[in-house]
C-alpha cells in the first residue's frame, strides 16, 4: 500500500476510535501530506540530469 493510498484512507476515516478492545489513533493527515510532498520533490530532483545545458558561445566577428 502506497503513501497516496494511505492518505486517502486516513482522509475518509475517523481520526480516533475506541471500543472494548482498546483505542486506535490514525496518523496525522497533515504529516502524511508533508511526507508525500517531500517524496515527490525528492523524486523530481533525481530526474533528468542536473538541469545544466552546455553551449559554446562564439562572439560575432571571431574567426
Amino acid at each position: 500500500m502506497g503513501l497516496e493510498d494511505n492518505i486517502n484512507e486516513v482522509a475518509q476515516g475517523p481520526s480516533k476510535a475506541s471500543g472494548d478492545a482498546g483505542s486506535v489513533e490514525q496518523q496525522n493527515l497533515k504529516d502524511l501530506i508533508e511526507a508525500d510532498k517531500y517524496l515527490a520533490n525528492k523524486g523530481a530532483s533525481r530526474g533528468r540530469g542536473l538541469g545544466i545545458k552546455r553551449v559554446q558561445l562564439i562572439p560575432p566577428g571571431a574567426v
